[in-house]
């Protein structure tokens, strides 16, 4: 029977580019998402995916779910908890209703998904990636509570990492940092684009398929002995604080 893995936020962005890599090596996918329209749309034409429309944050709903694709599926090898919500503003501004709707999806949704699931996994001695980001590794304007989920990502899995080593699970967290998507076209201008490309050692934002590819090789044998680690699939962004314009100019 062929692998399977679960993606959250499948519907589009870098969850519909993980779905498509995992398709192309031959596993089967249980697409998630809480867009039951986008998911259909997208689901529907692929061979081997079927389609789950779930909000993760919701704990009745995730535990229905988790039943609902160890019946369909027959198995879980991988989960990988892409979903979540970004809300910038100033600090000053983010009320509260804000920052618990980032928090439930975010945060909240990938402890729900790991632990309906961490059952299954044990049978396959499966893997956990977790989508964090490069403002989980360093602080930056107008992310409050956005940067804050995902510290708290990168945390837990490592506490992943710790807890569920000894039934065989991995988990590791992938952070992407600057990523061309449909979103970012439509909200970066000119001036932000060349400032992140002027910060960026590779001088270029990253593909959705390219992250794809770092979260399908920790999910994968060839990532067998890798567990409790935090990749930043951007560009060399982390590594350089500040920033490389001074040098380049």
């Amino acid at each position: 029977m062929s692998k399977v893995a679960i993606v959250t936020g499948a519907a589009r962005g870098i969850g519909l580019a993980t779905t498509d890599l995992f398709l192309e090596m031959g596993w089967r996918v249980a697409m998630v998402d809480r867009d039951a329209a986008e998911l259909d749309a997208t689901a529907t034409p692929r061979d081997g995916a079927l389609g789950f429309v779930c909000d993760v944050s919701d704990p009745e709903a995730v535990a229905e779910l988790a039943t609902q694709i160890s019946a369909k599926m027959g198995r879980v090898d991988a989960l990988v908890n892409n979903a979540g919500v970004a809300e910038f503003g100033p600090i000053e501004e983010c009320d509260f209703t804000t920052w618990r709707r980032v928090m439930a999806t975010n945060l909240d949704g990938v402890f729900l998904m790991s632990q309906a699931l961490t059952p299954a996994l044990k049978e396959t001695h499966g893997a956990i990636v977790n989508i964090g980001s490069i403002s989980g590794l360093r602080a930056s304007t107008l992310r409050v509570a956005y940067g804050t989920t995902k510290a708290a990502v990168i945390h837990l899995t490592k506490q992943q990492a710790a807890e569920l080593g000894e039934y065989g699970i991995r988990s590791n967290c992938v952070c992407p940092g600057p990523v061309r998507t449909k979103l970012s076209i439509a909200v970066h201008s000119p001036a932000i684009i060349a400032a992140y490309h002027d910060a960026i050692p590779l001088n270029r934002y990253g593909s959705e398929r390219e992250i794809a590819e770092a979260i399908c090789f920790l999910c994968s044998e060839k990532a067998s002995y890798i567990s409790g680690q935090i990749l930043a699939a951007d560009g060399g962004f982390e590594s350089t604080g500040v920033g490389l314009p001074a040098l380049r100019s």
